[in-house]
């Protein structure tokens, strides 16, 4: 197949997503991501006649373009209006107009109320405007589409008055998503083969879910270039996103295109903080999750000759495969992650990892890789020390006003022990508690509290995982305990009923 053009559109159509603006400098950084970094052919920045931010912008991008020798690839949209975008384009340094034409008979008869003569016309008188001035032409055929589809003779009578002009490309938009691949495909070709020495572009909308499917369409039926926007950004559903154009061209019709797909994961992650959209998870390509196993049998399969593999291998993307932890991961999904980080386990420890995930996930709670030293730690960590203490239960409440108060029901030796106490916090009560059963009912010391932190994994969750280290003196020597839980004051109380099963076990304490 013949090398196929991207023209990406992010900076004009992607901006006209509802909510979104980018700054001048925004602009800028984004064109020469663009053409230096995923190197996509040529970019739209603009419509001409916005406003004077678009201006500025504008100028920005075409001083930069002028620097690298790249204003053959920035193009402005502009309007057949007798010179006045020509100016505004020639004003900011621009060398490419993309111009606005109708492309259906309904909309050159209601919306320019004119013949498709008089229309011929007035893009001439601009066509020879912009040679004069040196400015190359590309042309826009909006509702195109709809042209084909409703009044097919307008579309060929007006490309046969323009065939000869000195137009670069003629682009064909799907303006208002309306096509599926069958129709886009036939549509496409009649062009091709109509206008064999005219080159062609195709511009998708995502009204149907389809943009991707009908730009296939279109190289396959022979245009030559396509329009993508990153992340998919556009009026109303959207146009084609650049990364899963580029994907399904490279994978399902072995193109010729100049991208580099490395760069592309990099580049949606500053359009979505730039435009405030964020990307869906399970967007493909570019999407958190997309290459991510959940199930356990796919990591099995994965660690079997990779049974579980297609072309879309994440490294393409500057991504990593990933491995979910969650209610239906297996100990297959669990073992990849742990080798990630460097950890093994054996069996019966791999179990009560894999169990205590499982329940985890039952709880609707999200595990990530950076919690599993955590789990690690707080399931494995006291192990060989006998459950000489279990709570029992407790109760911990607050009101406005009052003291927060804690009623704990503990068994130590087997012998069960109930105190209800005050305290300044939820915890501090359960401390209270717990401390009045060893000094008055036990008549023993209890452990003084140190220090206490929370953190949560670095690159972990908040809903899953709060991490409370609690430092304890008890007989002259100081020791931690760490507990893990959604909820920190939970954290705490694991942490408070790990270190009494240490004084109970007369477990070593040495401070680590």
């Amino acid at each position: 197949m013949s090398r196929v053009e991207i023209m990406d559109t992010t900076l004009r159509d992607g901006e006209q997503t509802s909510g979104v603006s980018f700054a001048p400098q925004e602009k800028l950084s984004l064109a020469r991501l663009l053409l230096t970094d995923i190197r996509v052919d040529r970019i739209e920045v603009a419509s001409a006649r916005v406003s004077e931010g678009e201006r500025a912008a504008v100028r920005k991008i075409m001083e930069w373009g002028a620097r690298k020798d790249y204003l053959d690839r920035i193009e402005v949209l502009g309007f057949v209006d007798g010179g006045i975008s020509l100016d505004w384009i020639a004003e900011c340094g621009g060398r490419v107009i993309n111009l606005l034409t109708k492309g259906s008979e309904k909309h050159c008869k209601y919306q320019l109320r004119k013949t498709l003569e008089e229309h011929v016309a007035d893009i001439r008188r601009d066509v020879q405007a912009a040679q004069e001035r040196g400015i190359a032409v590309n042309i826009y055929l909006e509702d195109w589409s709809n042209g084909m589809r409703h009044s097919r003779e307008y579309v060929y009578r007006m490309m046969d008055a323009l065939q000869g002009l000195p137009i670069q490309r003629f682009m064909l938009p799907d303006t208002l998503g309306i096509y599926e691949p069958w129709e886009c495909y036939e549509a496409c070709r009649a062009m091709t083969e109509r206008y064999p020495g005219l080159r062609f572009d195709f511009h998708a909308h995502n009204d149907y879910d389809l943009a991707v499917a009908n730009t296939l369409a279109a190289v396959k039926a022979g245009v030559q270039g396509v329009h993508t926007t990153v992340n998919g950004l556009g009026e109303r559903a959207g146009n084609a996103p650049l990364s899963s154009v580029i994907a399904a061209l490279h994978d399902h019709l072995k193109a010729d295109i100049a991208v580099d797909e490395a760069r592309t994961n990099h580049v949606a992650t500053v359009v979505e903080s730039y435009s405030g959209v964020r990307i869906p998870a399970n967007k493909p390509v570019i999407g958190e999750n997309v290459f991510t196993q959940c199930a356990g049998i796919h990591a099995d399969g994965d660690n079997k000759n990779n049974l579980y593999f297609n072309d879309l291998l994440p490294e393409r993307f500057g991504r990593t495969r990933q491995y979910a932890l969650g209610k239906s991961s297996g100990k297959a999904n669990i073992r990849k992650n742990l080798e990630m980080l460097g950890i093994e386990l054996d069996e019966e420890s791999m179990t009560r990892v894999t169990q205590y995930i499982v329940e985890l996930g039952d709880r609707k709670e999200i595990v990530t890789a950076e919690d599993l030293p955590y789990i690690v730690s707080d399931l494995l960590g006291t192990s060989g020390d006998r459950e000489a203490v279990r709570i029992l239960n407790y109760s911990l409440s607050v009101a406005q006003g009052l003291r927060p108060v804690a009623t704990v029901k503990i068994e130590i030796h087997g012998q069960a022990y109930q105190q209800t106490s005050a305290g300044d916090g939820q915890y501090d009560a359960f401390v209270s508690a717990v401390e009045a059963i060893y000094e008055h009912q036990l008549g023993r010391e209890f452990p003084a509290l140190v220090d206490y932190s929370v953190s949560i994994p670095p690159g972990g969750r908040t809903d899953a995982f709060v991490q409370t280290l609690i430092t304890w003196e008890w007989n002259g020597a100081r020791f931690k305990t760490r507990g893990l839980d959604a909820d920190q004051t939970v954290a705490a109380i694991k942490a408070t009923v790990k270190m009494l099963n240490k004084i109970e076990n007369n477990t070593n304490i040495t401070t680590p």
